[in-house]
């Protein structure tokens, strides 16, 4: 079936067919672990229209190909880590990159257009039917986390300049770290439980552990940088806020398919105004006050 076919086509095709076939392993391999019948069947379903598309793509081809395992063990592993539907649509996403490859097989390949639509229409569907437990609990995280930044960015800032030692810094930041976790844990357990959920302890408890893993990062850098070098400590802790910023924001955008860039600037500039007024508050504190450390 390849003779009336362009070379450049049919290199494009080999491309998909080994897409497919790499992302049918992959959802077959995750729903092994996956957590929920429901989740697990349409894993299976979506690996058996991978497989589907990659015999169709054979039949222009005649390769058989076997699976990029560096592909499938990298999407395996970051399911475990970070979650299934994260990891799906990670994968998805990717693929709905390869538009423009169906366009241009269309006239060559007619099928092409039969993939093209059941890709876009029936396989998000489905993957709209994922179900996971950590992405019901979202916002108790981005409560946890938002939190964290911005009060420990603020006091920290505040603190640098104030104290001008490192370790005293972390020691200050760590202790009111350790307490606001306290804090904010019970006060969503508390708030959820005046709205009679019955999950409220699963909902403090990821609010607590995204303000206490926030926490630790943003100390970590006073913990390594010598007593005296406490501007380079900020500088490294605004460095980790952007990045924890980036990193969740794009998780969330993608696990729950939002918009990243109105989001992730949205608590950037946020988190890093705060620490700035809180530098200069802990500027004129130590001015005005007149203590010194």
């Amino acid at each position: 079936m390849t003779h009336d076919i362009s070379k450049e086509n049919l290199e494009r095709i080999a491309k998909m067919q080994q897409s497919e076939l790499d992302e049918s392993v992959i959802y077959t391999k995750i729903a092994k672990f996956a957590k929920g019948e429901e989740n697990k069947e349409t894993l299976r379903r979506l690996a058996r229209e991978e497989r589907a598309h990659c015999e169709i793509w054979k039949k222009y081809t005649q390769r058989d190909l076997k699976p990029n395992m560096w592909k499938v063990t990298w999407y395996v592993l970051m399911a475990w880590l970070l979650g299934f539907t994260f990891a799906v649509k990670l994968m998805e996403h990717g693929e709905g990159r390869a538009q423009e490859e169906y366009d241009q097989l269309a006239q060559e390949v007619p099928e092409s257009a039969y993939i093209r639509k059941q890709e876009n229409e029936h396989e998000h569907a489905l993957l709209a039917m994922l179900d996971e437990e950590r992405l019901q609990y979202v916002g108790s995280m981005v409560l946890g986390l938002n939190d964290a930044l911005v009060e420990l960015t603020g006091s920290l800032a505040g603190f640098t300049f104030a104290m001008q030692n490192t370790r005293l810094i972390a020691l200050s930041g760590l202790i009111i770290g350790i307490s606001a976790t306290f804090s904010m844990a019970s006060s969503e357990f508390l708030a959820a439980r005046s709205e009679g959920r019955t999950d409220a302890l699963k909902s403090c408890t990821y609010t607590g552990i995204a303000y206490l893993l926030t926490v630790v990062a943003l100390i970590a850098p006073y913990l390594i940088f010598p007593n005296a070098q406490y501007m380079a400590a900020l500088i490294s802790m605004l460095v980790i806020v952007i990045l924890i910023i980036a990193g969740f924001t794009f998780y969330t955008s993608v696990a729950q398919s939002r918009p990243f860039k109105s989001r992730f600037w949205e608590m950037a500039l946020i988190s890093v105004g705060v620490a700035v007024v809180s530098f200069f508050v802990g500027i004129a504190a130590k001015h005005f006050l007149g203590v010194e450390l």
